[in-house]
């Protein structure tokens, strides 16, 4: 997939959804897709999840936000309110709490680091490692930062 710039978030996302989501589900079994772009109406007001996904053996909802560009502070802000969202609106009482992943064109390790470091909910930013923020038991069932960004580095032109 090629891309040039200039290119909105919509064209990365759409260029990217079907070969992220056949990757994901083959990565890890237990995935499963529950929309693009997926709507929730909070306090009368509409938000749309990039993607929003299942994990079957982890018993949660998955996050994904695709951003264009550098990472910026007030994604995670942005992430811990749909994570919020979707285990009020979303989730059964017997489901873990959602997990969310933010993933961008570069990352900034300093500010995500200072960024994700008093968050409590499981939040991965890019290359940043999603894994520390995760119990034990849960890291063996979701890819890596790394291995997704492996199978997405040629798509985002580096």
């Amino acid at each position: 997939m090629t891309l040039e710039e200039p290119f909105h978030e919509r064209e990365l996302e759409t260029g990217l959804v079907q070969h992220l989501e056949k990757f994901l589900l083959e990565l890890g079994s237990g995935f499963a897709f529950v929309g693009r772009q997926y709507h929730l109406s909070v306090s009368d007001k509409d938000f749309y999840l990039d993607l929003l996904f299942y994990h079957l053996k982890l018993r949660c909802f998955i996050v994904i936000e695709l951003k264009k560009g550098d990472f910026k502070p007030e994604y995670a802000g942005k992430m811990n309110f749909y994570c919020s969202a979707v285990d009020d609106l979303l989730r059964n009482e017997a489901d873990q709490p959602t997990i969310g992943l933010i993933l961008c064109q570069t990352k900034d390790r300093v500010l995500a680091e200072y960024t994700l470091r008093d968050i409590h909910r499981p939040i991965g930013i890019s290359e940043y490692e999603l894994t520390r923020a995760l119990p034990e038991n849960l890291k063996s069932s979701l890819p890596t930062v790394e291995e997704i960004e492996a199978e997405l580095g040629g798509e985002l032109g580096g």
